[in-house]
């Protein structure tokens, strides 16, 4: 399904590349934001998705931060962005190579995330 390298046959190409602790470091970039591993694991699950779709599905997240977390992944070669219709104006977000090969990272999230947190005993103390 995918490889270590990207679609165009590239690694990514970071200024760290070579360091012990930077494949731990840019994956942290690329999925450390609240938004990015979710969008990224309903893409994985339901495959390419229009921006209402992944809105509904994302659920909680507004269509401002939705567009921003798309613009970001697509800058970070992690979806592609494809027009399917002119009128009306229809997109769809699917993963590249990148985004795929990221898929045991995701399902590791979850299961830890599964594994070890519960609802908190008193909702005003949370670690998140």
């Amino acid at each position: 399904m995918t490889s270590d390298t990207g679609e165009d046959g590239e690694k990514l190409q970071v200024w760290c590349a070579g360091e012990d602790w930077c494949p731990v470091t840019t994956t942290a970039l690329l999925v450390g934001k609240k938004w990015h591993p979710v969008v990224i694991h309903r893409l994985l699950n339901e495959g390419p998705s229009g921006f209402s779709e992944l809105e509904d599905s994302v659920g909680g997240i507004s269509s401002k931060v939705l567009s921003e977390v798309l613009d970001d992944l697509e800058s970070k070669r992690l979806i592609d962005r494809e027009i399917v219709s002119e009128k009306p104006v229809r997109t769809e977000y699917s993963l590249t190579d990148h985004g795929e090969s990221l898929e045991p990272v995701i399902t590791a999230m979850r299961d830890w995330g599964k594994q070890h947190i519960t609802e908190p005993e008193d909702p005003s103390v949370s670690l998140v």
